[in-house]
């Protein structure tokens, strides 16, 4: 019980910075197999009745890390809260998919909050994300300011039946957004303008079943800034093993990396080094068991991992 009021607190906890700090980070791994909505205060259900018919379950099926997820389908409407509900800066969320072959996918951004207790007054903006839309294109993905496949602004590919990772880069001054799949950006300055609705906050992340085809499982959220200057960073690209970790994690690396941060799930930094040299290894023997988030800058640019110990 510890742990899943652990996760609860993230919200409290990591203090919301455009371009420097966390909000929410959720890897699904302490909850029970069941509804979500009534495990966590920053999940809620559309219709408002929290565990009921159109709440997202958790479940151990499928997972990109841990051993648990999030599932989509049949009468699934969810929304992740943005509690912080920004108005200006640059927001960023990230998390991990996987849409199994032949299967559809679908999310949106929702732009003005309701009370709890009551059906979701619907909010969107920036268009609708559809993974396989039809239900006939497998890989094929789109956004469209429309509410089927008919139309749609911009296209983008995506892999079937594997994990892959999306990050959403929202800009509340101009009013538009970016969407990356696996660090490559694939939508590109989509207008938030969506019918008459006129944007008072993010509010929130509507993950919805559009179509009895609908199978799609997410996990590793993060609100906040999960990924800090996607394209300048590209030039820097790194990655770390072995994950899970034991004693040493390596992090291999084309340049020089500054520096190192370990935070806890609670956003407390319980490790700090500065390399400044390439692909070098950071001794984590002295940190306990469990998820911790690994922040690594290389020059102007910063990435952050996932890590399992």
């Amino acid at each position: 019980m510890i742990k899943k009021y652990l996760i609860a607190l993230l919200l409290g906890v990591f203090t919301f910075s455009s371009y420097a700090q966390y909000e929410l980070f959720d890897d699904f791994e302490f909850y029970n197999i069941g509804p979500i909505s009534v495990q966590a205060p920053h999940w809620r259900a559309w219709s408002g009745d929290n565990g009921g018919l159109d709440d997202a379950i958790v479940l151990d099926v499928e997972y990109f890390s841990g051993l648990q997820s999030l599932y989509i389908e049949g009468l699934t409407d969810i929304l992740l809260l943005i509690q912080s509900t920004p108005t200006s800066n640059v927001y960023a969320v990230q998390f991990n998919l996987l849409i199994p072959g032949g299967k559809s996918g679908y999310f949106n951004m929702q732009a003005a909050s309701t009370k709890d207790g009551i059906p979701w007054n619907g909010s969107l903006m920036g268009g609708n994300v559809f993974f396989n839309c039809d239900g006939a294109s497998p890989g094929f993905g789109i956004v469209s300011g429309v509410n089927d496949c008919t139309a749609f602004d911009q296209s983008f590919s995506f892999p079937e039946d594997q994990w892959f990772k999306v990050d959403c880069i929202y800009n509340l001054d101009a009013q538009t957004w970016d969407m990356y799949i696996d660090d490559i950006k694939v939508i590109i300055n989509q207008p938030f303008a969506f019918g008459s609705q006129v944007f008072v906050e993010l509010a929130a992340i509507e993950f919805a079943s559009i179509s009895v085809n609908n199978q799609m499982y997410i996990d590793d959220v993060v609100l906040g800034n999960p990924q800090i200057g996607v394209d300048d960073f590209t030039a820097n690209k790194f990655s770390v093993y072995p994950n899970p970790v034991k004693d040493m994690l390596s992090i291999k690396s084309a340049n020089a990396v500054d520096n190192v941060t370990v935070y806890d799930i609670l956003g407390k930094v319980v490790l700090q080094e500065n390399p400044e040299k390439i692909s070098p290894a950071i001794n984590m023997s002295g940190l306990a068991s469990g998820s911790y988030l690994v922040k690594v800058t290389i020059g102007n640019n910063s990435k952050t991992v996932k890590i399992l110990k």
